[in-house]
Formats: C-alpha cells, structure tokens, sequence
C-alpha cells in the first residue's frame, strides 16, 4: 500500500511538473537548458569517455581559475549539474539557475543539498543585482539559444570579476557542420542543433559590455562523436593529449571554453 501511494505522489508530482515545464518556455524565450537538465542528456556523458568529457571540462575551468579565490559562482542554466561539485570542492559558493523547476529536480539527484543553491528563473532576466557574484558561468547553453548577445549581457551584468562560458568555434571540424550534421545525429541519436561562433564574434561581445578579450581554452580536437564512437578513455586521452602539445587545438578545438574579465573601469558600483 505504501508502495502504490509513494507510486502515485511521484505520478502526479511529474505531471505538475510537466505543466509547469511547459508553461514556462512559453514564458520564457530562451529554454535550451531544461534539455540538458535532462536524464537523457546526462547519458551523453555517460561511461569512461563522458566521464573524459567532464574532466576535460572540470580541468580547464579550474585552470581559469587559478588565481581566483573561493567566491560566489553563478552557474546560469546548470541542472545539468556538470560543475557544480568540481567547484563546491575546491570552497566556491554555488547558486544554479534553471528555466523551469525541472531543472532543480534534476539537480537535487545529482548533488549534495548544502553545496549548491538553486533557483527558477528567466536567464535573460537574472533576479539578482549587478555584480553580484564573483564568476558567473554558463556551460551547454550558448550554442543552444537565438539571442546570444544579450545572454552574454546579462552574464556580464551580474559578474563581479569574471565570466567563463563555452561554444562550438567556427575554427574546427565545426566548419563541415551543416554537411555532416544529419550523418551526427544518425551517429548519437539525441544530439540537438547549435550554433557555430567565431572567436571574433564572441570577443566582441565581452568587450561591448566592459568585459577583456577572452582567454580562450579549447577542449578537443577531434569531433566529440568520434570519441564517443571509439569509445575509449585512453585513445581519447593519449591522441588529445599530442593535439594539445603540437599546438593544433588550440588553433582548430571546439567545444572552446573561454574567461573573460571585468574591466577596472566599467566596474559597477
């Protein structure tokens, strides 16, 4: 009896939460991250090369953080919960945001309660003051939205210090998206449209809102479908490894995750 009544709580909770869903892409205009909040999504990087994936990932951020102490962190759009505990371990304070309470729901399976914060609410919108975090950064997000430039706005408007995000460049294997793109999907099965940047493009934007030329720190240089396919950590690894030491991903690697910083003399106050 237990059993049938925690059964039909759950039922009906997902279905208000499906309503929910719903009414707020409708509210909202720029969504893409309640996919990624998805357990479907998370499946992506799932076994020893998404694990790959997520340190690659992990391990760059922190390195754009070297010089930063233990702040505040926003993490705009992160149900996807990629981040959340590589920053919570190293002292940072973490609030993630999310378009619908899906996401949260999401994130609580993922993660402690006490190291992170969350909250539903419009990622053009931010309810917050301006500077009111340290590093505000957003990851899976970007290539998947219309109205970039003012996401990049609002990021920049609510960091104190620093912004660190991430795109597909333009400047990769990227440059045959349109070609190969169906044969990628055929491949993954549930991998989404984005949207191709230059780094031009990107930088642009950061210094329009009083923000530096960004550090910019490509991942890999092979597609991400290849590795998954090959489906081998230490191939993935190893041949990475050489790309990076040759030069060559930094000149062609996409995903890129940049950083870029406040300007002293556009600081709010």
């Amino acid at each position: 009896m237990v059993q049938v009544f925690k059964h039909a709580i759950m039922k009906q909770l997902r279905c208000v939460i499906n309503k929910q869903t719903i009414f707020l892409m409708a509210k909202y205009t720029e969504t893409a991250d309640i996919e990624t909040a998805t357990a479907g999504y998370a499946a992506r990087f799932a076994g020893p090369v998404g694990q790959y994936f997520l340190d690659r990932q992990a391990a760059i951020t922190m390195e754009l953080l070297a010089d930063t102490p233990a702040s505040t962190v926003l993490d705009v759009g992160g149900g996807h919960a990629q981040m959340v505990g590589p920053l919570a371990h190293l002292g940072f304070a973490v609030t993630v945001t999310g378009s619908a309470d899906s996401c949260g729901v999401a994130l609580a399976t993922r993660v402690m309660p006490e190291e992170v914060k969350y909250l539903t609410c419009d990622s053009l919108n931010l309810p917050f003051e301006d500077n009111s975090f340290g590093v505000v950064l957003s990851f899976r997000l970007l290539p998947h939205v219309k109205q970039w430039q003012a996401l990049i706005a609002e990021l920049c408007r609510v960091a104190d210090k620093s912004v660190i995000v991430d795109y597909a460049d333009k400047r990769s294997s990227n440059i045959l998206y349109s070609t190969l793109f169906s044969l990628k999907k055929k491949l993954e099965g549930n991998t989404r449209p984005f949207t191709l940047y230059t780094r031009s493009q990107i930088s642009d934007e950061f210094i329009k809102n009083g923000f530096s030329a960004p550090c910019f720190k490509p991942k890999f240089l092979l597609p991400m479908v290849v590795h998954r396919k090959l489906n081998s950590r230490v191939f993935s690894s190893v041949v990475e490894m050489i790309f990076r030491w040759t030069g060559l991903t930094y000149f062609f690697g996409s995903p890129v995750i940049l950083r870029s910083d406040r300007l002293e003399s556009d600081h709010r106050s």
